[in-house]
């Protein structure tokens, strides 16, 4: 399964762009625009980064919620350089991928919580973060919606939800669900509950096997810092501040815990 059509029709328009209108058109899209829709008085907008390529031998899919315009700058950028460097097509979809997934300080929490929960050794891998490297033919990185997302102009962070929003509902039809059924062998790591919710959903349709659905670690992002290091035993609960519920934290870690010793068994 790789459905590229959209690369197709957008790489004329990279390949025509000099560096300088590729950094206009980061800021404030419009020739790489893919749907809009109104949602009440706000505008959703669904845009264009090369975060097609899908890598069918996957051992690992890593699944957020949408690329942001850190990720979608750094695909466009990558995919831009490897156009003018004479790329072909695959291997523009494939290094603009890779380079983007995760990016900036996400990327080392996320090492930490995957090999935290011991990722690493059910993949025999010496770190997760291998997977940005030479261990990438291995993971597929990937978003329940493939394509960035912008809410007036902003990141979209989960609100409103994708399942109530049609828009998001066609996104999530048209190009997760059949990745997801191409991969159905691989581990699911979920980022987010809304996430884990799609997945366990769409694994159940699918027929796919639920403890291979990881859900429940404490989210990526650096303004998360404070439950991944209670997650990772770095904080005990005593030193936790109000904001922070420890039970579910630990429950999940628990859970996952043994969903990853079954797997390594």
């Amino acid at each position: 399964m790789q459905n590229t059509e959209l690369f197709f029709h957008f790489r004329p328009i990279l390949e025509d762009m000099s560096r300088a209108d590729l950094d206009q058109e980061i800021e404030r899209p419009n020739r790489l625009v893919v749907a809009t829709s109104a949602l009440g008085r706000k505008n959703i907008e669904v845009v264009y980064a090369p975060f097609d390529h899908v890598n069918r031998e996957a051992d690992i899919v890593i699944v957020g919620i949408a690329p942001g315009r850190q990720q979608m700058r750094n695909a466009l950028i990558e995919a831009h350089r490897l156009i003018q460097m004479g790329g072909r097509d695959d291997e523009v979809m494939a290094g603009a991928k890779v380079f983007a997934s995760f990016s900036g300080p996400m990327r080392a929490n996320l090492v930490s919580l995957l090999d935290g929960i011991g990722i690493d050794k059910v993949l025999g891998l010496d770190s997760t973060a291998s997977l940005w490297g030479k261990a990438s033919n291995r993971v597929q990185f990937t978003s329940a919606l493939r394509y960035p997302v912008f809410i007036d102009g902003g990141n979209y962070s989960g609100t409103p939800a994708i399942a109530s929003t049609s828009v998001l509902i066609d996104q999530l039809r048209q190009w997760f669900f059949p990745e997801m059924a191409a991969l159905s062998n691989a581990i699911f790591v979920p980022l987010g509950p809304q996430i884990g919710g799609i997945l366990e959903r769409t694994a159940e349709g699918l027929g796919i096997d639920r403890n291979r659905i990881l859900s429940g670690l404490p989210h990526p992002s650096g303004a998360n810092a404070e439950r991944i290091a209670f997650f990772l035993g770095r904080k005990m609960r005593a030193a936790l501040s109000a904001k922070v519920a420890p039970d579910p934290i630990e429950r999940n870690r628990e859970l996952l815990q043994s969903k990853v010793a079954a797997l390594a068994a």
